[in-house]
C-alpha cells in the first residue's frame, strides 16, 4: 500500500462532469488500496470571477478580506468533490487549508507555509477515509485565514506529500507533462518523461507554466517526488527528481519562452558607488521582482542601468526609479514592451560546449536581433523582438533537435 497525494487544478473539476470523473480515478486508486490524500484547486474560472466582483466594489481591496474571498473557492470545490465520492461509495471527508493544519505567515494574498499539523489527516486516513484539503489557502498563527498566492494549491500538495512523507505526488492538469515547449507553439515538442529539479526550476521562472517556480523549489528543498500528467487520459505523465548522471547526457532539456517581460532602461545616471543600489532598493521596497539586469561601462560620469520585469510591474518600476532619480537630480527612465525572454534549459550544460553557439548563430541565420543576455550553469537567455519570439522558439527548438 501506498500514500499518494494527488492534486487536481482548476481545469479538471471545472464542472460537475469532470468532478465525477475526478472522484472516479480516486476510486480507482482507493480500490488498489492505497491511501489517497487529494488537494483541489477552485474551479476553472470561479477565482477569477471572485476577483472581479471585489474589483467592482472597491478597486484597491483590503488583501485580508481578498483571502477571506478567495478561499471560498477552493472550499466549494472540496464539498463537491467529497460528495461525488460518497455517491461512488468512497469513505472522504473535505478539510479547508485551516483544518487541514497547514499553518502560514501573516502575509496576505502571498502567505508562505511555515509549517502543517498532520494529526487530523492522518486519524482520517486511518479509519480508510479519502481526505479532500483545500489547496492556495491555510491559516496563519493568528487565526487568519490567508492564501498562498499563484500556484498555491500545487504548493499546498507538495507540501503535504512531505509533511505526509507519501511515496508520490501527482500534480494532474489539463497538459499530458512537461514538455521540450510550449506545444501550442511548437507543434512537434516532445514530452519528457523525467526532468530534474534544477531544469523544472528554471523552466518554470522562465515562462513554462506548468508549475510554479515556489512548488518546485519546495519539492527540491524536501525531496519530493512529483509527477505532471493530465487528468483527461491515463497516459504517464513527467516525473521531476533528483538529477542523476545520466541526465547530464541530454544537453538541452527544453526552450522556453516568456512574454510577460517589459525591459526598464534608466539612462544618464551618476557613475559612482550607491546609486545602482538605491534603484534596487527602491524596486525591492516594492516588492518588485527584477530579471535580468546589464550596466554598461560609465563614460563621462554616467552609465546607463537596463534590466526587465514583468509587464504588470511596469508602471510601479518606472515610478520606483523616477522616485530615485528626483532625489538624484538627474537621469531617465524608459519602458520599453514588445519584447520576449526565450531560454534554453538544461543540466547537460555544464559539462558540454556549444550551447551558447548554436542559439547565438540560429537567431542570427534568421535576422533575430538579441537585445540582452543571462546565464546560469544550466540556462542561457536572450530578450529578443516580440513580435518574432514564436519564430524564434520553433528554430531553436528544432537546432537543439528537440
Amino acid at each position: 500500500m501506498a500514500r499518494i497525494v494527488q492534486k487536481y487544478g482548476g481545469t479538471s473539476v471545472a464542472d460537475i462532469d469532470r468532478i465525477r470523473s475526478v472522484a472516479g480515478r480516486i476510486k480507482k486508486v482507493v480500490d488498489e488500496g492505497h491511501e489517497v490524500i487529494v488537494v483541489v484547486s477552485a474551479r476553472s474560472g470561479v477565482t477569477n470571477e471572485l476577483i472581479d466582483r471585489a474589483l467592482s466594489l472597491n478597486p484597491t481591496p483590503n488583501h485580508r478580506e481578498m483571502d477571506m474571498l478567495l478561499a471560498v473557492g477552493e472550499q466549494e470545490t472540496i464539498a463537491l468533490v467529497a460528495m461525488a465520492l460518497h455517491a461512488l461509495g468512497v469513505p472522504a471527508v473535505s478539510r479547508t487549508g485551516a483544518q487541514a493544519g497547514i499553518v502560514t505567515d501573516l502575509a496576505h494574498t502571498r502567505a508562505r507555509i511555515t509549517g502543517i499539523t498532520c494529526d487530523s489527516i492522518e486519524e482520517c486516513l486511518s479509519e480508510g477515509q479519502v481526505v479532500i484539503v483545500a489547496g492556495f489557502q491555510g491559516v496563519s498563527p493568528q487565526g487568519q485565514i490567508t492564501t498562498l498566492g499563484r500556484g498555491g494549491s500545487d504548493l499546498s500538495a507538495i507540501a503535504l506529500a512531505s509533511s505526509l512523507k507519501a511515496d508520490l505526488c501527482q500534480i494532474f492538469t489539463d497538459v499530458n507533462g512537461v514538455y521540450t515547449a510550449d506545444p501550442r507553439i511548437v507543434p512537434n515538442a516532445r514530452k519528457l518523461d523525467e526532468i530534474s529539479y534544477d531544469e523544472m526550476l528554471e523552466l518554470a521562472s522562465l515562462g513554462s507554466k506548468v508549475l510554479q517556480a515556489r512548488s518546485v523549489e519546495f519539492a527540491k528543498k524536501y525531496g519530493v517526488l512529483f509527477e505532471v500528467r493530465s487528468s483527461f487520459n491515463d497516459s504517464p505523465g513527467t516525473l521531476v527528481k533528483e538529477e542523476v548522471a545520466s541526465m547530464e547526457d541530454v544537453v538541452v532539456r527544453g526552450v522556453a519562452l516568456d512574454k510577460n517581460q517589459c525591459k526598464i532602461t534608466v539612462s544618464d545616471l551618476p557613475d559612482k558607488p550607491g546609486t545602482a543600489a538605491d534603484i534596487f532598493k527602491a524596486l525591492s521596497d516594492e516588492e518588485i521582482l527584477v530579471d535580468m539586469i546589464i550596466q554598461n561601462v560609465g563614460r563621462g560620469g554616467v552609465a546607463n542601468l537596463t534590466f526587465t520585469v514583468s509587464r504588470e510591474d511596469a508602471e510601479r518600476s518606472r515610478a520606483a526609479a523616477q522616485s530615485v532619480l528626483e532625489k538624484i537630480g538627474e537621469g531617465n527612465v524608459d519602458v520599453a514592451e514588445g519584447i520576449a525572454k526565450l531560454s534554453v534549459v538544461g543540466v547537460g550544460m555544464r559539462s558540454h560546449s556549444g550551447v551558447a553557439a548554436t542559439l547565438f548563430q540560429t537567431l542570427a541565420d534568421n535576422h533575430i536581433n538579441i537585445g540582452m543576455i543571462s546565464t546560469s550553469e544550466i540556462k542561457i537567455s536572450v530578450v529578443i523582438d516580440l513580435e518574432r519570439a514564436d519564430e524564434a522558439l520553433r528554430l531553436v527548438h528544432e537546432a537543439y533537435n528537440l
